[in-house]
């Protein structure tokens, strides 16, 4: 059964109930068979989750303003002949969308007509603990104080609207509703080099992404074990905190977004767990691995109150506190200052993983890693020598060699020349405010 064939089963339900409503009789509505359903992501859906009838049309309902835009106009317009408003039917007007947008209170009557303990029934297919709300899938819109709940818009998360009508759902993009961005990477494992130590710790990670649901659900371990997982990463910058957490993501399938703080920090009262709020209830229910880079500048310690500014910072750690402990998913905080994070969060962390400056014999690795199969090395350039004297990061590595190569090419040549690899080693150090000795 086709998206098509699926609205007009619920073009027919709705006449049905029109036709009781205007001329006390009901016509004949085929029962929802979902065994001859043509395979689609919304059959599929409905299938895997094992839907009842009132939730599949509930999901219809939602979802018919988007595949047909007259939809409700049409159907109901054939029984007001001369206009008019029908209030029962409930629905609301857009601000671009010139057809009907359905509410709860069309729901209610399509599926209940004007049956009092139907209806109240009904209601429960927006309650926070229903599987629409849980899964993120629709929700009804806040109205103003003192008006129905009921008259609230019913909304169809964009996910699931895309995912229904193309069966391809785009990534978020970064804006002031979603202060994240998609981070990806083209290396692998073996590209990131650190210790033994360091190396085991993020393979756990590895490991309770892939085999968490098994261990809750199939183990019967989801009343014992806390949801989510929580992970603190520290080091100096450039030693791999970023490169891990987007290695994660590429090993396991999921998707990694950097929160970017600048739009989530804000100086007005409350601004900040809005816009934190945002992202978690956006991340809800999501496989999505959040990562909190220079963590410290929202995770930071608690103070003494002094003063309302004080007052309120430390609301806003509480309340991040509480948002992150109650994640279902992988939360990732990286910091340059380790010493800086509320202590509060370190005692809920699953693991704190140090990620240290390299060795002289982890350098070496990362310089022959580095440096281009086509580009030839100078005679001069002795790489165990280079990698000894020069304690320099997996970052500064790269910006080194990418000077060196900008040089080379510049100069049409394809061998890498002792005074470029050492000018780009000068750059870095000077960047961060280090004397480097070229002698």
């Amino acid at each position: 059964m086709s998206k098509s064939k699926l609205l007009g089963l619920l073009k027919n339900v709705i006449q049905s109930r029109l036709e009781i409503e205007f001329k006390g009789t009901a016509l004949q509505v085929p029962r929802y068979g979902m065994h001859d359903m043509e395979a689609s992501e919304l059959t599929r859906f409905i299938q895997k989750n094992n839907l009842s009838e009132n939730e599949v049309a509930t999901l219809l309902i939602a979802l018919a303003p988007h595949l047909s835009p007259n939809f409700f106009n049409s159907i109901i317009g054939a029984y007001l002949p001369n206009g008019g408003e029908f209030p029962e039917f409930g629905g609301v007007k857009g601000k671009n969308h010139r057809g009907i947008l359905p509410t709860g209170e069309t729901v209610l009557f399509i599926l209940a007509g004007h049956d009092m303990e139907q209806r109240a029934e009904l209601t429960k297919l927006f309650s926070e603990d229903h599987f629409f709300a849980r899964k993120g899938v629709l929700y009804l819109e806040e109205v103003p104080p003192g008006e129905p709940r009921m008259s609230g818009k019913l909304v169809m998360e964009n996910e699931f609207v895309e995912k229904f009508t193309s069966g391809i759902v785009s990534k978020p993009r970064l804006s002031s509703d979603f202060p994240a961005q998609l981070i990806e990477t083209e290396l692998e494992w073996k590209d990131l080099i650190l210790n033994e130590k360091t190396s085991k710790q993020i393979a756990e990670i590895e490991t309770w992404l892939k085999y968490n649901d098994v261990l809750l659900s199939e183990w019967g371990m989801k009343s014992r074990i806390k949801k989510g997982y929580r992970v603190l990463f520290t080091g100096p910058a450039g030693t791999g905190k970023t490169m891990a957490a987007s290695l994660l993501g590429k090993s396991t399938g999921l998707d990694v977004f950097r929160i970017d703080l600048s739009m989530v920090i804000s100086k007005y009262i409350g601004e900040t767990e809005k816009n934190l709020s945002k992202l978690f209830n956006r991340a809800e229910n999501k496989d999505w691995i959040l990562f909190f880079d220079e963590a410290d500048a929202l995770f930071g310690k608690r103070t003494g109150i002094r003063d309302a500014h004080d007052k309120y910072a430390n609301q806003e750690v509480s309340y991040l506190l509480q948002r992150i402990e109650t994640h279902a998913g992988l939360v990732i905080l990286a910091t340059n200052m380790k010493n800086n994070i509320d202590t509060a969060f370190t005692r809920r962390f699953n693991a704190i993983i140090e990620f240290e400056n390299p060795t002289a014999q982890e350098r070496l690795i990362l310089w022959k890693n580095n440096i281009p199969k086509r580009m030839k090395l100078d005679n001069q350039i002795v790489l165990p020598e280079i990698a000894k004297r020069y304690e320099v990061t997996g970052a500064n590595i790269v910006n080194i060699v990418h000077y060196a190569c900008l040089k080379t090419i510049e100069k049409k040549s394809d061998t890498i020349s002792l005074s470029d690899l050492m000018a780009g080693i000068q750059k870095e150090y000077k960047k961060e405010g280090k004397m480097v000795n070229l002698n």
